[in-house]
């Protein structure tokens, strides 16, 4: 019952949190120079002062900020996060055609660095002074000081022209597609075209979560209650497994949760790069247009999204450590 009643304190916040958010965004964005109105005209080749009246009329920009920003959570509370001014479609529709595509970039990217990471970390930590530990140290140097669009750029050029293995833009072979491939052949060609955005987005936090595993897993494993577990007799296996491991591991779990903004703004980045039809190249196109209710949209599912991260990683400690179960509050 203590459980539930922490969830639904978690929930009160999150919600609080999203609003505040919202608010945020929409007031920053709108604050922000340039006009989406005058985007829209230079689209359409140059208008007069009275077309471009008419436009601001039509999409609600000359009422006062104040009354657009109570519109908009009106509508946002309603389920409907507006109409693109570019792309012409519900911004609802334009995030749900993209969503997948970054999701499945995301949560890969995510799985493989924390996996991969932990295991380099975890390994290292048997042999502190090894050459695995110093070249995870240097590894972890360099991961996380290059930049995500450098390296993406880097395995374009190599994967493009040097080792041409991988496909190196867009999430399928149109093709394939088009000439009705089953739906395994259709499977493997996302993999194939996956693995080089995936790496780049990866890249960084496997450097991250490789050293973070290591300090866990030494300070873990020079613990009183280590060397108790030792002395009773318990065979390596429950010792690393059962006692060290389970806790060595929370701070990884934290920091999984945490980063997942950054999962998401590094996607702009990666699926800029690598042309992946993501959510990520929507809002870089929807940011070079001006189209307000598009990066709005993007916004708040990225909130929503982190919010859900932290959740997930609050119900995580309490499954891992049952420790912070009993003393929740």
């Amino acid at each position: 019952m203590k459980s539930f009643r922490v969830i639904g304190r978690r929930l009160i916040y999150s919600l609080i949190l999203v609003v505040a958010v919202i608010v945020l965004n929409f007031v920053l964005i709108h604050l922000a120079p340039g006009d989406p109105v005058e985007t829209i005209a230079g689209e359409m080749g140059g208008a007069s002062q009275e077309l471009l009246a008419e436009i601001r009329k039509a999409y609600g920009l000359d009422k006062p900020l104040a009354e657009q920003l109570v519109t908009y959570m009106k509508k946002v509370g309603q389920g409907d996060l507006g109409y693109s001014y570019y792309f012409d479609q519900p911004v609802l529709a334009l995030i749900g055609q993209r969503v997948p595509a970054t999701l499945l970039l995301v949560l890969c990217s995510l799985f493989l660095a924390v996996l991969l990471g932990t295991f380099m970390g975890v390994w290292a930590s048997f042999k502190p002074n090894g050459f695995l530990s110093h070249f995870l140290t240097m590894f972890a140097l360099v991961g996380y000081s290059v930049p995500v669009f450098w390296l993406g750029i880097m395995m374009l050029i190599v994967f493009a022209s040097a080792l041409p293995i991988f496909p190196v833009s867009g999430m399928y072979d149109v093709k394939l597609v088009s000439s009705g491939a089953g739906w395994l052949s259709r499977l493997l060609d996302v993999a194939q075209h996956l693995i080089l955005p995936m790496v780049t987005l990866a890249i960084i936090y496997i450097a991250q979560y490789s050293r973070l595993a290591r300090a866990s897993m030494l300070d873990v494993l020079g613990s009183d209650y280590i060397r108790t577990a030792k002395a009773k007799g318990l065979s390596k296996q429950v010792v690393f497994f059962k006692h060290a491991l389970r806790n060595a591991i929370l701070p990884v779990v934290t920091m999984a949760g945490l980063q997942m903004g950054y999962f998401f703004s590094g996607a702009v980045l990666v699926e800029t790069v690598f042309n992946w039809p993501g959510l990520g190249r929507l809002a870089f196109e929807s940011i070079l247009r001006r189209d307000y209710p598009t990066i709005l949209g993007i916004l708040i599912f990225s909130t929503f999204m982190v919010v859900a991260a932290n959740l997930l990683t609050d119900l995580s400690y309490r499954i891992i450590d049952p420790r912070i179960r009993d003393n929740a509050n």
